[in-house]
């Protein structure tokens, strides 16, 4: 069945002011580039071609359109292996133009979080991910509900305002 969710880079590049993402869980369905990373390997950032990929590129033409992309993560602490390879990755995020955050899941007690993670478009429509509990994506929603968006928008930014920028938060 065909999925009626317009694709992300079909969303992105409808955008114009903003895309906020905010990630809640610890751990997502595994990759082949976490796995490598399990193994050992390593990403030789000097050599961009080897590791930049389609999504950094339409991050880099997006930013260079003049939308800000801000993301931000509520993670555990001690950090589980799946955040900790996150955060060595996260470097090709920040090349490609986004701003990240990191906050503590213990310094979220006071922020009304919402149940799943998302991207918000402009301040106006919801990319909504669904995982299974082993954090395979089950689907993506589009909601432009007015309490979902306002519930969404209002978490991202308390989070932002308490997390820690990715080049200061150390694992």
């Amino acid at each position: 069945m065909p999925s009626s969710v317009p694709d992300f880079t079909e969303l992105l590049g409808r955008c114009e002011r903003s895309a906020v993402h905010l990630e809640l869980r610890d751990a997502y369905a595994p990759t082949d580039r976490f796995e490598a990373w399990q193994r050992g390997e390593r990403i030789d950032w000097e050599d961009r071609a080897s590791w930049w990929h389609p999504y950094d590129q339409l991050i880099a033409d997006t930013v260079s359109r003049g939308v800000a992309i801000r993301r931000a993560r509520v993670v555990s602490e001690p950090v589980s292996e799946y955040i900790r390879w996150e955060h060595y990755v996260t470097r090709a995020n920040v090349t490609a133009g986004e701003e990240v955050r990191w906050l503590p899941r213990r310094r979220a007690t006071r922020i009304a979080l919402p149940g799943n993670d998302f991207w918000l478009f402009d301040g106006a429509l919801l990319r909504v991910h669904h995982f299974s509990g082993d954090g395979v994506v089950v689907e993506d929603e589009i909601t432009a509900d007015p309490e979902a968006v306002k519930l969404c928008s209002a978490a991202f930014e308390a989070v932002w305002e308490h997390a820690i920028p990715h080049e200061l938060y150390e694992i």
